[in-house]
């Protein structure tokens, strides 16, 4: 017998919803450690199941930095008007211009990225670490790891969000903003919203 007590406390700790806590905890045999996987497993699959969602509602938010010579026009779905309309969303949208006046992403993601410039840069890094005298067998590392770093640099998803911001926006697990009721968050455990 699954009792109301320890519902709540996965709630609590999880923020997914309580027949979701309660199906975990009779899955687990009331181990809460088992549980919490359970529901992350979950919610995984559940984002997965998500990402081929056709998103039709949003926001449109703008960011004009002073001086008005730079400015920003960003449209940011999501799957319902009423997520569109908490305050949550609409501040990551305004977090997420920001970002982009600032720092100049020339992709969304390292998926869009040609394939020519991902060549042309690896073939770049190659060179550099022949020319600084690095051992063969290091360079395909040393590739892997500057192409990582110039990909934070030009990839929204993959870049560092500015300091005081509390988005995470990387594109492997696609957190997003904590809402009401445990249906979006950037707790692993919870359920994850999919930004496209």
């Amino acid at each position: 017998m699954i009792r109301p007590e320890d519902v709540k406390a996965l709630r609590e700790q999880t923020g997914a919803g309580i027949m979701d806590c309660k199906r975990a905890l009779e899955e687990s045999g009331g181990d809460v450690e088992k549980a919490v996987a359970w529901l992350k497993e979950k919610g995984l699959s559940t984002a997965a199941k998500k990402a081929d969602r056709e998103v039709r509602e949003g926001v449109i938010s703008s960011y004009i930095h002073h001086g008005a010579r730079l400015g920003v026009l960003l449209e940011l779905n999501c799957e319902t008007d009423f997520v569109a309309r908490t305050d949550d969303f609409q501040q990551l949208a305004r977090e997420l211009a920001m970002q982009v006046a600032g720092l100049s992403p020339s992709w969304v993601s390292r998926d869009e990225v040609p394939a020519e410039v991902l060549a042309e840069r690896q073939a770049e890094f190659a060179a550099e670490a022949e020319r600084d005298g690095r051992p063969a067998d290091r360079v395909p590392q040393i590739v892997e790891g500057k192409l990582n770093k110039w990909l934070e640099s030009v990839c929204l998803l993959e870049m560092p969000f500015r300091e005081g911001c509390r988005v995470l926006c990387r594109c492997q697990n696609r957190s997003a903003f904590p809402c009401r009721r445990g249906q979006h968050s950037s707790h692993p455990n919870r359920k994850i919203p999919v930004f496209k």
